[in-house]
């Protein structure tokens, strides 16, 4: 199973399923993490973290830890 925390910089991928509940998981449905959306890595702090994602048209910078909550296909 990946999730959006392991695709590198340059890489698209599919959301399948949200796994975070509460308040994260209605942000992250806020900002287009729904099943069937392509989200592309555009870069990553030089830390590491957090990365940057192009979702449904607007870069989004999303930490690792709430990134590991979206399963991607």
């Amino acid at each position: 199973m990946r999730t959006l925390k392991d695709i590198k910089t340059g890489e698209t991928a599919v959301v399948q399923r949200l796994a975070a509940h509460g308040s994260m998981r209605r942000r992250l449905l806020d900002i287009g993490l729904v099943e069937g959306t392509a989200v592309s890595c555009v870069g990553r702090s030089p830390c590491g973290d957090p990365a940057a994602y192009l979702i449904r048209g607007a870069v989004i910078a999303i930490r690792d830890d709430d990134s590991a909550d979206v399963i991607i296909c």
